[in-house]
């Protein structure tokens, strides 16, 4: 892979292609339809801007001009701010601090176990399979409130809360009749531009 300048004129983002994190970022980058270079990382070697760059050697990496982040919670709330049309969080500080509770339960709850799918195939566990059934299941009520979630507007929880839906058939994953709410979310998250756009070819084929 060639080198990238230290000091970059375009954004970048440093994201693997079926990685969780990385696939939360590059739908908020969808949506807010910023113009960025993604440099998708393969393999065990990481790129040697990447290791430079961030200490933890983790993705995905932000780079923006001077600046380096590289946790994605970090990353897609900067990007919210810094790119504050269409807004991705409400303005109400209490409604926001709802919604940062909702990510921290989803990245909890959800995302602890998401992570813990086989590297090669994406399998979970039979155990950890169940508890992700479960955990989202007893959000079913959630899904179907409102057009998204805990919003009438597409927002940063959902940015978070797709990338896991999507693998589901990756996790073994079926809800039945109890989860019709959580298939209607999932159709018309889907649907949009931003998601297919956030899509990479390797995500693209969990669901062919």
């Amino acid at each position: 892979m060639a080198t990238i300048p230290n000091r970059r004129s375009v954004m970048t983002l440093f994201s693997r292609p079926t990685d969780l994190h990385s696939h939360r970022t590059r739908l908020v980058l969808a949506e807010k339809n910023i113009n960025i270079e993604i440099v998708n990382v393969t393999g065990p070697d990481l790129p040697e801007d990447l290791m430079d760059l961030n200490p933890y050697h983790t993705v995905p990496t932000l780079v923006d001009r001077d600046l380096t982040l590289y946790d994605s919670r970090v990353i897609i709330e900067y990007l919210d701010e810094r790119f504050p049309h269409p807004p991705l969080m409400p303005v109400d500080p209490v409604t926001r601090a709802q919604f940062r509770l909702a990510l921290f339960r989803i990245e909890t709850d959800w995302y602890t176990l998401a992570e813990e799918a086989d590297p090669l195939d994406g399998k979970l566990s039979s155990k950890s399979r169940k508890m992700l059934r479960e955990s989202i299941l007893q959000s079913a009520e959630l899904f179907g409130a409102k057009p998204y979630f805990l919003s009438e507007e597409f927002s940063l929880v959902d940015c978070s809360i797709a990338p896991i839906l999507w693998r589901l058939p990756l996790y073994g994953i079926e809800f039945g009749a109890q989860g019709a709410p959580i298939e209607a979310y999932m159709k018309r998250v889907f649907a949009r531009r931003s998601f297919q756009q956030s899509l990479t070819e390797l995500e693209q084929e969990m669901r062919m």
